[in-house]
């Protein structure tokens, strides 16, 4: 045969292939992508599980996040350290999620992990505020931006404790399709 450079084990792409909604030929198209990002830093060889973490800057310059208003938080949610420096596999489940693949279900969980800025399990008024200043580019005053989040909890606080749960979150996407689009 030939001198083929192994990258990762059967096994170890079997368990991508089981974690992810790739195929092993997008998996290892995803690899490249982000060895491409540091290959001084990543090895071809990962059959070691060696112990490889991309700097946040790295991650956050790639065309599919640079011009995202929520790249910072899109890291700091998929990256195992919260700091938005990722892994092989951090990388690869953020791109996962952000798949067509990936079902709405999974896709509304992340999001509304990314909308939590205060990471309390809820969205409250301030996340609402960053969240809508980031849309906007700050574009909005602060009183169309106080009416736009009273609007929002007002129509999908369920529960109305005055601010959002995952259910909440999920209930409303349901009304509105497109947001996850």
């Amino acid at each position: 045969m030939g001198n083929k450079q192994t990258i990762f084990t059967a096994q170890q792409l079997d368990a991508y292939q089981d974690c992810t909604y790739f195929t092993r030929k997008e998996i290892l198209r995803l690899f490249y992508r982000y060895r491409d990002l540091a290959p001084q830093l990543v090895p071809l060889d990962y059959t070691n599980h060696p112990d490889v973490k991309l700097p946040y800057e790295l991650i956050g310059s790639m065309p599919e996040l640079k011009d995202n208003p929520f790249r910072q938080r899109i890291a700091e949610v998929f990256s195992e350290d919260g700091e938005g420096n990722m892994t092989l596999d951090d990388f690869l489940d953020m791109f996962s999620v952000l798949s067509e693949m990936a079902p709405r279900d999974l896709k509304a969980y992340y999001a509304f992990k990314i909308y939590d800025f205060n990471n309390d399990d809820f969205i409250c008024k301030s996340d609402l505020e960053k969240t809508l200043n980031k849309l906007t580019r700050n574009e909005l005053t602060e009183d169309e931006v106080r009416m736009v989040c009273e609007k929002v909890i007002d129509e999908a606080d369920l529960d109305n404790d005055g601010r959002l749960s995952l259910e909440d979150f999920q209930h409303m996407i349901v009304r509105a399709p497109d947001f996850l689009r």
